[in-house]
């Protein structure tokens, strides 16, 4: 299946419009879809979430875009909150976090398995293994405060280990900045997985800031804090893969190239025929934005925007385990550290992370703490004494009450 993105008609901006009960249509449910139902919702919307954030950006800097921007600003902010709107009301916090951390895996495996820059993959790696530990600390405060299993979210296509220790993922701002790819140079789908991941982490970065203070129990308040520190590395590492030389229509055609080829990515492989319907419909109107962005390169830069783009997408996103990936790269990288542009043996590690990590960590690590002799096993929930005795309390209250 291809798509030849200078051949395919979009729908009219004009007609891209929508109602209130719309937008807030009937959500997924979190136990009967696929796992991948929820990996795709979350990784759109924060793929929605940067189109909007870069246009807002680019306003401000660009007096004859602004009414282009805003008009088709206007239609993502739409779709953002439609696709927002499909998470299940019975969805916890917590379960949405550990949604969160596996599009965060499965998303970044994907794209590091494929990319074609040494340098990129190795960077792709590097995130994925840190990632892969939040999924562990989550789980482990999941089964803490609840005694629920992370399972039940992830259906057995991710698993629940340690990764890179979060505790000492926390580098000094000089050793999370990265070599950035070279415009005339780069595969086009360098630069969109450049954009894909830094739109997937700007969204976690703020969905743990929003979340992290309305849970009561300390650690967690705490853990959600030490990670939402680390996505904000992870954003300035991914935002640093891109060419700071490039014109704000270049980094726009980038931007709308990105949301056509996920949205493409999510029509192909969605098990659920009402949301597959709403990808079939986003990826029509994305592929109008970015015929509109082509005119407007044509027009204010004088460029054929042909130079910049493929004539036909490779293959899409694969939304399936990359388990096998994830543990030879975690056999192989653990131990890796960043220094400077580069990512360096443990030997090598940054004196100024090092320095860094130890006032963060002097009174102690939450995710240290909320770790502490866990170890997933499954059913958590069947097994678990805490568990049992709720239901039968519960039972005997019913039962009492007739």
């Amino acid at each position: 299946m291809s798509l030849d993105i200078f051949k395919e008609r979009g729908t009219p901006l004009e007609r891209q419009m929508f109602t209130w009960k719309d937008i807030v249509g009937e959500p997924y449910s979190k136990l009967d879809d696929d796992a991948f139902t929820r990996v795709r919702q979350i990784l759109m919307h924060g793929v929605e979430q940067e189109a909007c954030r870069f246009k807002h950006f680019a306003a401000r800097f660009n007096p004859e875009l602004r009414l282009p921007l805003a008009r088709i600003r206007r239609v993502e902010h739409h779709q953002a909150t439609m696709i927002n709107w499909l998470m299940p009301g019975d969805q916890s916090t917590l379960e949405t976090t550990i949604g969160f951390e596996q599009v965060a895996i499965e998303v970044t495996a994907h794209v590091a398995a494929v990319e074609p820059d040494p340098y990129m993959a190795r960077v792709y790696r590097f995130g994925l293994l840190e990632d892969f530990d939040h999924l562990y600390r989550y789980a482990a405060l999941m089964d803490r405060l609840c005694g629920k299993d992370a399972n039940n979210i992830l259906q057995s296509y991710t698993d629940v280990m340690p990764g890179r220790p979060t505790s000492v993922e926390h580098r000094a701002p000089e050793d999370d900045l990265r070599q950035h790819y070279e415009k005339t140079r780069a595969a086009p789908l360098t630069k969109i997985h450049a954009a894909l991941i830094t739109g997937s982490e700007w969204q976690t970065r703020d969905y743990y800031l929003t979340v992290g203070p309305t849970f009561a129990d300390p650690i967690a308040r705490q853990l959600y804090a030490e990670i939402a520190s680390i996505e904000e590395q992870h954003v300035t590492q991914y935002e640093a893969l891109s060419d700071p030389s490039e014109t704000w229509l270049e980094k726009w055609l980038v931007q709308e190239a990105t949301e056509v080829y996920a949205y493409w990515s999510c029509y192909s492989q969605e098990s659920n025929p009402r949301i597959k319907q709403i990808w079939e419909r986003f990826l029509s109107y994305e592929l109008e934005h970015l015929r509109l962005v082509r005119e407007l390169m044509q027009t204010l830069e004088g460029r054929d925007p042909a130079e910049l783009l493929p004539a036909e997408f490779p293959d899409p996103l694969s939304f399936t385990s990359h388990r096998e990936f994830v543990r030879e790269t975690l056999a192989a990288e653990v131990d890796l550290r960043a220094r400077g542009y580069d990512i360096v043996p443990l030997s090598q590690d940054s004196p100024a992370s090092i320095a860094y990590r130890a006032q963060l960590n002097a009174k102690g690590s939450p995710s240290e703490v909320v770790a502490a002799g866990y170890q997933w096993n499954p059913g958590t929930e069947l097994t678990d004494p805490r568990v049992r005795e709720a239901a039968f309390a519960s039972l005997a209250r019913e039962e009492a009450a007739q």
